[in-house]
Order: structure tokens, then sequence, then C-alpha cells
């Protein structure tokens, strides 16, 4: 079997009742956000249909357009695209805006500043405990740092343009700072996120070679304190050990003193180490720009590959922030003087996009915030929301379970009347879970935006737009962005691909924001993403196109499960386990049956105070049962505690699936799992195997 029918034999053709189960009638956008929000950016849903139309027709004199509206150039481009999406035709290659000068930082930060706008605030911090003081950075503030930290890598590190800087800090104002100086010295960073395991940072500074690293003595996250600097300094010692293969060398660390820990907790090693206030006090308030080509690389960000092997998204300055850029002004409908505030942190895409490059470039105000959001009580994040007056939120679906976890009450005890927009990201956000959020967070007054986007691609591909005329759909990603062309393919009797509205997603033309390349690793770039369909980008998700146009992800192609000859969506099943109202979270995955080929497990967290039951196991069978078939009802359904999750939210049920298939002979050492560097809460997987193991020991399947 080719690797095209191998791909598209594991394509999602899931029945449409997860499209409405449960939910007869669609949900226009809010007449009281229509009404009291800011002149909106689009009149309305036939205006942004005429809109995508020509973005679809004239990519190129739309995108101009777009460029010339939302940045800055030093210098214009020669060429706006060229590119090559068949594999079969040559080497994959994306270039737009080939020839044009201009730069980042200069579009994020420094305009504003040169336009009088420097007082107005950039990032608000949210301070771990609610009684702790917080710090607020203007744009001026920002810029002087900015250009300060600059400075000091130019001058002192001799970081050039090319060169590649690592950052390994929490979810704080020095974060976003840290890749703005970066950036505008034409070097690039890597943003590894505060948590990750000394092996897990050793191994990003050695495979994008960076020659700086900046960290911080440590941070509070909740009641957890973390010792970046131990961390770091471990992963040092590891890189110098495996010096003599890679020939290179760390040769500065920068050292914030965040938490300004008694220096006897850890080390500095001068003449290698020093500290950001030593640094910044000593340098230039003024660093020029350097302006860079549009396909100048500006970042290189890690996402978890299924093989557990991490792969380097290489992205390039100017397509980058145009796409996060324009995703984040008409997705958010932001407008000067919003706040907005993510439940995310700077360390996966959508930080680095609606939180640094994309919003800094609409001149955004930002929440940013470092510590749990159910910390000290279920109710922080909407304590949040009401203490900076926030108008756009967004969180994850993983939040926005857990909040619905704990209760009603946590939100209701707050106002949230300054809220006008809701939105979510990472992952399809079950029905039930959609309708929560709309009434219980948003009292049906804020339309909620339901985008689905990769790291690979930037910025948001599918979204429902806020815009009059708009019917949302509870669990739909919606419509294209701009310039966004999908093909959902299915396959044929003989073995070949075609046009359908059930199957696998892909993209037909390059938008400005998509991965260039995977670092050192562009052999592995073009079979990822462009071999399984030659001349399409491959996405990896199964997808539903209803006659709307809208459009409703399935969750990973590798997570279809086939029972008995039909093929079942991990999304169908888990939304199905998830309308039962004592049930927070549920992640499904296969496992092998001699009689059915694969079987259905589950994994299931369940809401506060609720116990397992064996009646409650019979219900949630019964669930399934009824909502999707006797097919597709769990061979065994495992209480679960928590659920092994990415920092960025997302459930990993490639580990999920080894707990499953074979949790009670997994080694101690658990090298089985792979690479578990990008989890957030590792010590999960151990309960997960106790649990997998009692099942087995005592000879108890729920079936």
């Amino acid at each position: 079997m080719s690797i095209h029918q191998r791909t598209l034999h594991k394509a999602v053709l899931f029945s449409r009742r997860f499209c409405s189960q449960s939910f007869e009638k669609g949900y226009p956008i809010p007449e009281s956000f229509l009404v009291n929000a800011a002149p909106h950016h689009i009149e309305n849903f036939d205006k942004y249909k005429e809109m995508y139309q020509w973005s679809i027709a004239e990519p190129e004199a739309f995108w101009s357009s777009q460029a010339k509206k939302l940045l800055y150039w030093k210098k214009p481009w020669n060429k706006t695209l060229d590119f090559n999406f068949d594999i079969q035709k040559g080497n994959i290659h994306v270039e737009w805006f080939k020839g044009g000068l201009t730069n980042a930082c200069y579009n994020a930060v420094d305009r504003w500043v040169e336009a009088g706008q420097g007082d107005r605030v950039a990032y608000f911090e949210e301070p771990n405990l609610p009684n702790e003081p917080s710090r607020v950075f203007t744009y001026g503030a920002l810029l002087e740092q900015i250009q300060r930290l600059s400075h000091f890598l130019r001058h002192q590190c001799h970081i050039r343009k090319g060169d590649t800087v690592a950052i390994y800090l929490p979810n704080i104002p020095e974060l976003p700072i840290s890749m703005l100086a970066t950036c505008r010295i034409g070097a690039i960073h890597s943003v590894v996120y505060a948590g990750f395991s000394a092996n897990a940072l050793a191994e990003r500074i050695m495979d994008c070679k960076a020659r700086v690293l900046i960290t911080c003595d440590g941070f509070q996250r909740g009641t957890k304190m973390l010792n970046l600097k131990s961390v770091a300094d471990e992963a040092l010692k590891i890189v110098d050990r495996a010096a003599s293969h890679h020939h290179f060398q760390v040769k500065h660390q920068i050292v914030l003193q965040h938490l300004k820990l008694d220096q006897t907790e850890y080390s500095m090693h001068h003449p290698r180490d020093i500290y950001w206030h030593e640094a910044l006090s000593n340098s230039d308030p003024h660093c020029p720009v350097e302006w860079v080509d549009a396909e100048h690389p500006i970042l290189v960000l890690y996402t978890s590959g299924s093989t557990g092997k991490p792969k380097g998204v290489v992205q390039a300055t100017a397509g980058y922030q145009l796409h996060a850029t324009s995703t984040f002004l008409y997705s958010m409908n932001y407008h000067l003087g919003d706040v907005f505030f993510a439940s995310a942190d700077c360390g996966w895409m959508l930080g680095h996009s609606f939180m640094v490059y994309g919003s800094l470039a609409n001149g955004a105000t930002h929440v940013i915030y470092s510590g749990v959001p159910t910390y000290p009580d279920p109710g922080r994040t909407w304590a949040i929301v009401d203490k900076y007056q926030v108008n756009q939120f967004l969180g994850a679906p993983t939040l926005i379970r857990s909040l619905l976890r704990e209760g009603d009450e946590h939100v209701k005890k707050h106002s949230r009347k300054s809220l006008r927009l809701l939105c979510t990201a990472g992952e399809p956000i079950n029905p039930h879970v959609w309708k929560w959020y709309y009434e219980t967070v948003g009292e049906s007054r804020c339309p909620i935006v339901d985008t689905w986007w990769q790291t690979e691609t930037s910025g948001v591909m599918l979204l429902p737009p806020p815009v009059q005329g708009f019917i949302q759909k509870p669990g739909s990603a919606g419509v294209p962005f701009f310039g966004i062309l999908p093909k959902i393919f299915a396959q044929t009797e003989n073995g070949t691909f075609q046009e359908s509205n059930q199957g696998t997603l892909c993209i037909a033309r390059p938008w400005p924001g998509i991965l260039r390349t995977l670092l050192n690793d562009h052999r592995r770039f073009e079979e990822t993403y462009f071999h399984p369909f030659p001349g399409y980008y491959y996405t990896g998700d199964g997808c539903v196109r209803d006659e709307d146009g809208c459009y409703w992800l399935s969750g990973r192609i590798d997570d279809v499960i086939g029972v008995s000859g039909r093929r079942i969506g991990t999304t169908e099943v888990e939304s199905a386990l998830i309308s039962h109202p004592h049930v927070a979270e549920a992640a499904v995955v296969p496992v092998p049956h001699e009689l059915k080929g694969q079987a259905v497990y589950a994994f299931v967290t369940l809401r506060a105070n609720i116990q397992p039951s064996e009646n409650l196991h019979l219900e949630l069978r019964q669930v399934v049962r009824e909502k999707i078939g006797a097919h597709a009802v769990p061979e065994m359904i495992q209480w679960s505690p928590a659920l092994p999750k990415t920092r960025s939210g997302k459930i990993v049920r490639r580990i999920l699936r080894i707990i499953a298939e074979k949790g009670h002979m997994l080694s101690a050492s658990r090298e089985e799992l792979g690479d578990i560097s990008t989890l957030a809460e590792p010590q999960v997987i151990d309960e997960l195997i106790q649990i997998r193991l009692s099942l087995v020991n005592n000879k108890k399947q729920v079936a």
C-alpha cells in the first residue's frame, strides 16, 4: 500500500451527527457585540466573502495590499510570491515579498513610539499571587529595554545577523523583550518553554546551535517554584559534554533575577554568565535596527513529531509577521485601546503570534501571566479579566474544560462585563464545552471565535469570523481565512484520491505564514508535509465540510480508530463522553482487538466532587451508544485524575495509546514513551500507568 493509500485509509469519515449533535440551531453573532463593539474591520459576512474571493482569485494583489497596510517596509519587494508545492517537480520552496527589507521588532514597537504612542501600555504583568505587586510596560519602556539588550547581544556577545539565541524564560515581559531584541539585530531566536527538562533544553540548543542562552533564576507557578538557572546549567553541561560531536559552545548566558533567589541556590559561572540588569545597565539605550530581507529567518520553534522527536519549525520574517498580524486583527476584531488576554505562553506559536509579533504590530495591550489559571482558586482567570477589564479572552479547550469541571459558581462570582469576544485554539472544542463557554462565561453576548491553526501555519487558518451575518456552529472551526484554499481528499476504490466533503484536510496554495523548512532537515520537511499529497500541504487532520461551507476538524488522522471495518474519529467519541454532565475531559485511543481489529479505549476525568462508579460506567457507555452507535462504545473506560498534555494544552494521545496498549509492561525507565519533554506535568504518566496496571492485576475491564 502506497503512502497515499495509507494516509487516506486513515482519513476520518465520521458521521454528520458529530457536526450537529444536541444542537438543532446555529448561533448568530450576538447583536450586543455587533452594536457595542468598536467599528468592525469587516462590515458583514458578505464583505468577508468578497475579501476572501479576492484573496483566492488574486493572492499576490491581495497580500501585497495587506503587507503595505499592516507593516512598514524599508525597501519594497521585487517579487510577491514564488513557490513549488509539488514534490514531483523539484524541491519544495515558498518565498513571499522577496527583496523587500523590513524588521519585525520595528513593526512591533518602534513605529508606535515614533508615532507618539510610547505611553500606551503593551503589557500588564499579572503576578503569581493576586496581592503581589504587578508591573506595567509601556511601548516606550519596552523599546528602551529591547535596545539595551540588543546592544549587549551585538557588542558584548558578538551576535550577528543569522546567529541563534536560545530563550528559556517564563511567561513574563522579559520573554517578548528577549525575542524582539534578537530579531532587532537580525538574529534568530528559539524559545524553549520554561519547565522543559535539562535534556530537552540541551537537545534544542544543540540542534539550533544557539550561541547565547537567556534565562532567569527561577519563577513561581502556583505553589510550585522552578529553579530555571539550575536546569539551564545542567543543560549547558550536557552541551559541553557533546561538544566533540557538534563543535560549538554556548559562549554567554544572561540571567534575569526574577525571583531574586538567594545566590546560594544557584551558581554564576563567570565569564560565561552575566546578570540581566548588569548587561542592560552597561549597554547603550540606542541600537539601530538591522533591516533584513523578507525571507530572512526570524525564529525556530520546536514542535512534537509523531515519533516523539521534536521538529524545528523555521519561519521567515515578513510572511510570518504579516500572517500573524492579519489573523490577530480580523479574528479578534482588535482596536487600539482594547485589552487582550490569552491564557497561553509565549513559548508556543499562539503566544509568539498573538502575544508578541502579530498583536504588537496592531498596537495591542496585553495581560501576560505566568501563573496557574485556577490558582489560588478556580475563579482566578475571571478575576484577572475583571482586574484589567479584558475585552478579548483566548483560552485553549483544555482550560475551558477544566474551568467547566470546577462549576459555574467560580465564573458567576465575577462580573466579566468587559468581555466582548471569546476565542479558543489548540484543538477541536467539544460542542457541549462550546455551549458552556458561550452561555455561562460569555452570557450569550460574546461570539466564540473557535480557530484552527498549527505551529507550522503561524496563524489562523479556519475561523468563525465575528461579523454580522455569520452563524456560529458549536464545534465547527468555521470557514477559511483569507488566502487559505482548503481541499479535502477521500480515497476511491482503486486507491487514488479525489476531492470530497469528508476526509483528509490539505491546503492547495501557500499563505505568507507557512513554515519554510524544518531546521537542518529539509528532506523531513518535504516528506512530512508534501509527500502524502503531491501539490498540497498536508495538515495531518481529518475534516468534514458541511453544506454551508463550514469545516469540522476531527483530530489527527493517526487518531482514527477502525472498529470492525468502521472508521471512528476520536473527537466524535470524546464529544459524546464529555456531553455527560459528570465528565470534565475525555481522551480516546485505539487498542488492538482480536476480533474487531481495534477497539476504543477511553481515559475519562470526572468533574470536581464526582466519584467513579459502576453506574457511571454504564451511563457513559449508553451515551456513546445513543449518540454514535454500538460500534463506538468503549471497550474499556479508565478513570484518570488528569491527562498528559503539552505546555500548550494539547492532549498527547501518542502516550495514552502506549499506556492503553502496554502500560502494564512498560519498563521503569519509560524509554518506550519516547520524548516526553513537551509535557506540562510528566508525573501524570506514572499515575495513569499505575491505574492501568491495577486494572490488569485485578482483571477489571469495564466493558
